[in-house]
């Protein structure tokens, strides 16, 4: 990483936000080290991810728990295992016997819970096993900051973050979590300059781990940013800033320098992956800027997202792939009134499923949603007691912000549009391949 000659402004306290990209080889753990000693004398709150591929690893881990096949599971377990051993023999030299005592202790948990059977749902177990990524990395991470030279302590963030027991998509405890918080982080930073933490998990009541969605670590940052009044947010990633579409998708994408918080909820809420959806209200609520960085070269400008509405957004596009169509009709004719559409989102609601666009006639209502086969199965089920049901799969959701017919042309002329739906500021199509 090149050198940098400018200074970032002293602020009390800020969060950062590494991801699994970020930390998963040692280069990579060396350059996150090398970021921080740029804000030599500030507080720093740091939130990781598990690294690179672990998450994926140990869900595969899950799967074969669950299925009952304890010897794959244990083999698949010992290859993350192995992996972690070497990245911390890699990094470290007089932390090394440290590192590999806590770790030790973070794979016999999750051992222990291998050797038995599965006697709860799936979802119990995935979080119990899949958690075990981000205190790895962090573990490691923490004992090279200490090996460099750094005042850092490590915290396990369950002893920090209460939630309810909905496993996979936890909710979180403010009132508990925020008195732990003022108990349990504040004073570290009397002793130390950076506290190392995990993002993505906490715990209920009964100590029991959960975790807090897929891409939950960003929102477990900006819990943290809220709860310990940071003067910012940076999330680190591979790409320059915030950019107005994936770029392998899009090639001509472009970066968007600066934007306000209801602008990236709406990106976010149409399937942006940049910023996980839950993260901005809690940054909202106190008026906290979310910065977007590049990790590779923190000179580059990234974006800001704040309270003041930018004008001349470029067009934002967003594909999403692998989605299903349900195609609902009335089993009498009768109008789809508010009390089928209420039994409708009641079902939704129970099966954590939203859709990612509606459309409803006199007889008739079209849901899109994310193609996932046991919960599409499920729902399904669950409506034909109400409607008569079709099931469309394979199919491509475009949404474009900010459009213009030019754009919607270049996007969408020639495909087989199959739905559509559009607002002044957005529009959406639904196209088979």
């Amino acid at each position: 990483m090149q050198e940098l000659a400018f200074k970032y402004k002293k602020a009390y306290m800020i969060v950062f936000k590494f991801g699994g990209a970020s930390v998963q080889d040692a280069e990579r753990v060396r350059s996150a080290e090398r970021i921080l000693r740029l804000h030599t004398g500030q507080k720093i709150m740091v939130v990781i991810s598990a690294m690179g591929k672990t998450t994926n690893a140990l869900e595969e881990v899950a799967v074969a728990f669950f299925k009952g096949n304890r010897q794959e599971a244990l083999d698949l377990f010992h290859a993350v295992r192995d992996n972690h051993l070497e990245m911390a023999s890699r990094l470290l030299l007089k932390e090394l016997p440290a590192a590999r005592e806590r770790l030790s202790s973070f794979f016999t948990e999750v051992e222990w819970l291998l050797h038995d059977r599965p006697v709860r749902g799936y979802d119990y177990y995935y979080d119990q096993i899949v958690c075990i990524g981000e205190l790895l990395s962090t573990a490691i991470v923490h004992a090279y900051l200490k090996e460099q030279g750094h005042l850092a302590e490590w915290m396990d963030v369950r002893d920090i973050i209460r939630t309810d027991d909905h496993f996979r998509d936890a909710g979180i405890d403010w009132t508990v979590t925020a008195q732990q918080t003022a108990s349990g982080v504040l004073p570290l930073f009397r002793t130390v300059d950076i506290v190392v933490t995990q993002g993505f998990i906490g715990s209920t009541d009964e100590n029991e781990s959960t975790t807090l969605g897929r891409e939950g670590s960003d929102y477990s940052a900006a819990v943290f940013a809220n709860l310990l009044d940071a003067e910012n947010l940076t999330i680190w990633k591979d790409v320059e800033g915030v950019m107005s579409a994936d770029p392998k998708l899009v090639p001509e994408a472009v970066r968007i320098s600066e934007l306000d918080y209801s602008e990236i909820i709406e990106m976010a809420y149409y399937g942006a992956q940049v910023i996980h959806p839950k993260t901005i209200k809690p940054l909202q609520n106190k008026k906290i800027k979310l910065l977007v960085k590049c990790f590779s070269d923190p000179s580059l400008p990234g974006t800001v997202i704040h309270e003041q509405r930018p004008s001349g957004l470029p067009p934002i596009i967003v594909w999403k792939h692998a989605q299903a169509l349900l195609h609902l009709h009335s089993k009498d004719f009768s109008f789809v009134g508010e009390q089928p559409m209420a039994k409708l989102y009641g079902i939704l609601d129970k099966l954590k499923l939203k859709p990612n666009l509606i459309q409803s006639g006199a007889v008739s209502v079209q849901l899109c949603l994310d193609e996932h086969p046991e919960k599409i199965d499920r729902l399904c089920l669950s409506a034909a007691d109400i409607f008569d049901v079709e099931v469309e799969k394979g199919l491509s959701l475009l949404t474009i912000r900010h459009y213009s017919e030019d754009v919607i042309q270049r996007h969408a002329g020639g495909r087989n549009r199959i739905l559509s739906q559009q607002t002044p500021e957005t529009v959406q199509m639904l196209f088979r391949k």
